[in-house]
């Protein structure tokens, strides 16, 4: 998968941990039946809890609650590793163990620990986050999902939108409004059981990720006991933003990892198809392509890793890491536009690979913060 001289010096464990998620991944879930969960639009059950089994649930989790307490070079080693193998189990995983996950594990009280990390761990619970709405995306101070406080319990009531897995999760960790109009600061989270009544998640046809689909969720009068907030009320803001910090951060390594497959992919039809008597890879128009995709991927690759290693390292790479969601994302996309142009028909035809990963591309520069948004964080810690 990787070019050993491209490793930013891994460890044996996390050349281990990659060898070893790679592995699990192929025998779990090859490539027919990525194809086949593909097309009817399911879940990857199967895969996910071969990842459960082979202990990766819980790499930046607590180790008292049953994790490995690791790194976050060990998360993107993983993120990468994922990505490459198949975007969809990539964002099935995030989705659970860190886009829902990590609020608990970071803010969450220590029974709500106690209750819910081990069972994201064994692969036993499925969470999904609700954030978007469907009047209000990126503007997050503006959402109007309101929970208001009834004795020692919450109703809550509103709808999100676009959220991945929720029609398989057993709980929703919700952003909404516990005091309206005080913008970030009225901000709160909750642990949302989708049995409740009042609870409803209508699943939407989306052109990619079909593995995880996206969903409309509606709640009206959601009795909510007290217990189920995340952190303090009000100040959900902060431990937001702290969380999507570490999700980009997987996004760029899912990024990364997801652009490699591609590349590859069209690098073995343009060595394999011939035309005019040599292959289409030796005729500079294609062989262009292929150099600037490796232009591309070796400085979305380090711009990643240097957002890792940095988290690691205590600074808070607000910036850097902006850089990386969305320079990754982007430069997913353009190469599997690009690898669509080099196999061209073969790459068009609904039966083929080339065409699920170029829908499932598409998504990156959209999902988990836009990149027009990631340019607005840029310009700002330029101080503009």
């Amino acid at each position: 998968m990787t070019d050993p001289n491209l490793t930013f010096g891994f460890t044996d464990e996390q050349m281990l941990l990659r060898d070893s998620v790679l592995g699990t991944l192929q025998r779990a879930l090859p490539a027919e039946k990525i194809r086949q969960l593909d097309k009817a639009g399911e879940y990857p059950y199967e895969a996910m809890a071969a990842l459960a089994e082979a202990g990766v649930n819980g790499i930046v989790y607590g180790e008292e609650y049953g994790g490995q307490d690791g790194s976050f070079m060990d998360l993107a080693v993983l993120g990468e590793a994922l990505g490459y193998h198949y975007g969809g189990i990539a964002q099935a995983w995030g989705i659970t163990c860190i886009y829902a996950g990590m609020h608990i594990a970071l803010h969450g009280s220590e029974a709500m620990k106690r209750e819910i990390l081990p069972k994201i761990i064994s692969g036993d619970m499925r969470l999904a986050l609700c954030l978007s709405e469907p009047d209000h995306g990126s503007d997050v101070a503006s959402i109007e999902t309101l929970a208001v406080r009834d004795g020692d319990d919450y109703i809550l009531n509103g709808q999100k939108i676009y959220n991945s897995a929720a029609h398989v999760a057993h709980n929703l960790v919700v952003v909404c409004k516990t005091k309206p109009g005080r913008g970030y600061d009225g901000i709160s989270m909750f642990v949302v059981d989708t049995t409740l009544p009042g609870v409803t998640v209508q699943r939407l046809d989306a052109l990619g990720r079909h593995t995880t689909e996206a969903n409309h969720c509606f709640f009206e009068d959601v009795r909510l006991p007290s217990h189920r907030l995340i952190g303090t009320e009000n100040d959900g803001w902060q431990g937001l933003m702290k969380c999507l910090n570490v999700e980009r951060l997987n996004l760029a390594a899912n990024g990364v990892g997801n652009t490699l497959k591609i590349m590859e992919h069209a690098l073995a039809y343009a060595k394999e198809r011939e035309q005019f008597g040599r292959s289409i890879g030796k005729f500079q128009a294609v062989s262009h392509k292929f150099a600037e995709m490796q232009m591309m991927y070796q400085t979305a690759r380090a711009q990643t890793f240097r957002v890792a290693q940095m988290l690691d390292a205590g600074v808070d790479p607000i910036m850097e890491n902006a850089v990386a969601k969305a320079y990754t994302t982007e430069v997913n996309w353009k190469v599997a536009d690009m690898a669509m142009q080099i196999l061209a028909g073969a790459g068009y035809i609904l039966d083929q690979d080339m065409q699920m990963m170029f829908r499932d591309a598409r998504v990156g520069p959209i999902g988990g913060g836009t990149s027009e948004i990631q340019r607005n964080v840029i310009a700002q810690r330029m101080g503009l």
